[in-house]
């Protein structure tokens, strides 16, 4: 298996997630250049967090017209892995391959720090390790993280199983003291129907190693593993 991280300009955590599956999960991975038009056959995309061509416009929105987003839109359609964490979560809404919107943090301010999050959906390709329910700390990053969408869209993903993070307390509760962006029901990542597109706010790539204060992350990128070995 290999995995491939896009890199726009702005990217600047291409390297934490390069680090954490080359050097602690001993895979095969690349950097893939934001005006490739090739993926060169990775089995998983990676979107990683920054702030892509200086979130001008808005976040995401000029990425989404890079070279690389026509294969990895086309290798989404495909049933390709993709992950978008944090601004790639923002590109994959600007893309249109997950649905609703991202709208400034409600406090307008970039919150940095450490939250917790309720495991909503473990039968998808990013979380088959976690159990449903779990309470994981990952940390965030994020000034444009309160995700949107209107009712109707809300009610799809709520009856596809589309929502598999969201933002609670350490005991699991969904809270307004909880979210730390207003995010919608307090949203923290979302999947497409075919579960094999990921966006989520949260980092996992910063929490994948004891050191960092948290290990959390792991499961998510050994779920990703898991899968990609049931495949070959």
């Amino acid at each position: 298996m290999r995995f491939g991280i896009v890199v726009f300009a702005g990217s600047n955590c291409d390297q934490d997630c390069y680090h954490v599956i080359r050097n602690v999960f001993k895979k095969p991975v690349e950097y893939i250049w934001h005006e490739d038009a090739n993926l060169k056959g990775v089995d998983c995309v990676v979107l990683p967090g920054g702030f892509s061509y200086g979130d001008y416009l808005r976040p995401g929105a000029i990425a989404k017209f890079s070279k690389v987003m026509d294969a990895v839109i086309e290798f989404a359609q495909m049933g390709g892995l993709v992950i978008g964490i944090c601004n790639g979560f923002q590109i994959l809404l600007e893309a249109g391959l997950l649905p609703g919107a991202m709208m400034r943090n409600s406090s307008l301010q970039f919150v940095c720090k450490f939250v917790h999050l309720r495991v909503e959906n473990v039968e998808t390709p990013f979380t088959n390790l976690y159990q449903f329910g779990q309470v994981v700390r990952m940390p965030i990053a994020h000034g444009d993280g309160n995700y949107y969408c209107d009712e109707q869209t809300l009610g799809l993903l709520k009856v596809n199983g589309q929502i598999v993070f969201r933002y609670c307390d350490e005991n699991g509760n969904a809270t307004p003291m909880a979210n730390p962006n207003g995010s919608l029901e307090n949203i923290a990542g979302i999947c497409n129907e075919r579960k094999n597109v990921l966006g989520m706010m949260p980092h996992p790539e910063r929490c994948s190693e004891d050191i960092l204060g948290s290990a959390d992350g792991l499961l998510l990128w050994q779920s990703i593993i898991r899968w990609l070995d049931g495949k070959s």
